[in-house]
């Protein structure tokens, strides 16, 4: 039976332009972070942050927002020392707003943005940083051929009233190449040493995910002939795991349909999904037939 596991009209189901990939460093404020997750979260965050899954949070919004990339490492800028040691994270103090303004932030960042960008050390920059003063250095930074991502909360997805009530900002994220989302409360949830919840997006993209992944799913349960059905649900019943190769059409058809890879936790709500999908009777006893008690492709 011949299976079509490759779409040709994907372009249609591309949200927001191609999928990229190469590798990313992140230049984090974290006074502004602190400040976008007190943004709309339960339990807002103090000065005090853990940034142990900064760099899991961080990756997951980039490939939300189509940017399948390996993000090697995390500056952190901060007027104080939080005493955390972790991998792939580096520390710059900074003089305190109050005292400088955000000066000596405007030069550190800069300084290591224009370092990066100068030196090719990397393909995608993704600042978090609401300083408009950064305009000009990202404008460079792109000119030399890196792109530059900006990180925002759920704000920046109504970009004309930010334009009237924050235009500064509006014009900084207009300037990105693209805005990253990710949720406050996932954010908050991280900063104080908590599982994230929502893989980092807001509650109705995580709907809508979950919807999309049903559909893609759903569309390929109904093309497997029935033995192999029957093979799918005596394996899943014996092992936690999926099948590989079963797992590679999926993710594949998620990859086709997002236009973007899925993060680990969004690999994962994947495979629960399909487990939901074969144990579903409804689904299961479906038949795959056109009604005329032949396959709908019968080719071999």
């Amino acid at each position: 039976m011949k299976r079509d596991y490759f779409s040709h009209n994907t372009s249609s189901e591309r949200r927001f332009g191609e999928h990229r990939s190469g590798t990313c460093m992140a230049l984090i404020d974290g006074r502004f972070l602190i400040w976008m997750a007190q943004q709309g979260a339960v339990g807002t965050t103090g000065e005090t942050v853990n940034r142990q899954g900064l760099l899991s949070l961080l990756s997951q919004a980039l490939a939300h927002a189509g940017l399948d990339v390996d993000l090697r490492r995390i500056y952190w800028y901060s007027d104080r020392s939080d005493g955390l040691i972790i991998d792939d994270q580096i520390v710059r103090l900074v003089q305190t707003h109050d005292a400088d303004g955000g000066a000596s932030l405007l030069r550190s960042l800069g300084h290591d943005l224009k370092q990066l960008a100068e030196h090719h050390a990397c393909d995608h920059v993704l600042v978090a940083s609401d300083d408009e003063r950064f305009l000009a250095t990202i404008d460079e930074a792109q000119l030399s051929g890196v792109s530059v991502h900006l990180l925002a909360d759920e704000s920046a997805r109504n970009m004309p009233q930010m334009v009237r009530t924050d235009p500064g900002w509006a014009r900084l994220l207009a300037q990105a190449d693209r805005r990253v989302m990710v949720n406050s409360q996932a954010l908050a949830d991280m900063l104080q040493g908590k599982l994230p919840t929502g893989m980092g997006l807001a509650v109705e993209d995580v709907e809508e995910l979950r919807k999309s992944m049903h559909e893609v799913i759903t569309a390929w349960w109904a093309d497997e002939p029935e033995d192999l059905r029957e093979d799918l649900r005596d394996a899943l019943q014996v092992s936690r795991g999926v099948p590989q190769e079963v797992d590679r059409q999926l993710l594949l058809r998620m990859r086709q349909r997002l236009a973007r890879a899925l993060s680990l936790p969004e690999k994962k709500m994947l495979r629960e999904t399909l487990r939901a999908v074969v144990s579903d009777p409804a689904v299961g006893a479906a038949p795959a037939s056109s009604g005329d008690g032949f396959p709908p492709d019968s080719e071999a």
